[in-house]
């Protein structure tokens, strides 16, 4: 089977989106610059670290705040995050209805990661978003930490290390790619 990993765009002070963030802006007041390096200010380095993450991915686990914000016109469209990669969602109350590439999982992480592992395969389940990743992080199922470092301080938003369970978690760093866009790539495997 396949490995789970987290990738995310976070700000130097640790925040994944700014203030204020809503379905009109899924990234929060300010928080768009976190996203820059994937368009606006992308580097062959910037392309690279985004096309291998795309390649490898065979399932995508997120939470309902995700899915909302982010479903439908104006967001992914009829797809996730990842097109039509199947994604899981951790929900209490699944929506009435919903783009086929969605399914809703109503018993915990554990079930989730494991659903979201058997349709990927040998490939990659992606954690979007960071009360999913600090809820895989926290039971012991996040294998992958990719945190796209952009040089800002937002000043508040959501963090993407708020939730970590007990103890701490001990990471080795693999990999460091430095853009020239001026984000720093970083990949962690979660020492057991």
């Amino acid at each position: 089977m396949g490995k789970v990993a987290s990738g995310m765009s976070m700000s130097l002070d640790g925040f994944v989106t700014g203030p204020h963030d809503s379905r009109e802006k899924p990234l929060g007041e300010g928080g768009e610059v976190l996203h820059h390096w994937l368009g606006v200010t992308a580097t062959a380095a910037d392309e690279a670290v985004i096309q291998e993450m795309a390649d490898g991915v065979g399932a995508i686990l997120m939470g309902r705040r995700s899915y909302d914000f982010c479903v439908g016109d104006g967001g992914w469209g009829d797809g996730g995050p990842a097109g039509q990669t199947p994604c899981f969602v951790l929900t209490h109350n699944p929506p009435a209805e919903s783009p086929a590439v969605f399914t809703f999982v109503t018993d915990g992480i554990e079930s989730a990661v494991a659903q979201a592992k058997a349709v990927a395969g040998d490939k990659t389940v992606g954690v979007h978003g960071a009360t999913a990743a600090q809820q895989a992080l926290a039971v012991g199922l996040l294998d992958e930490l990719h945190v796209s470092l952009v040089p800002v301080l937002l000043g508040g938003g959501v963090r993407l290390f708020d939730l970590l369970g007990s103890g701490p978690v001990t990471l080795n760093r693999d990999r460091v790619v430095e853009a020239g866009s001026g984000v720093t790539h970083l990949r962690y495997q979660i020492v057991r």
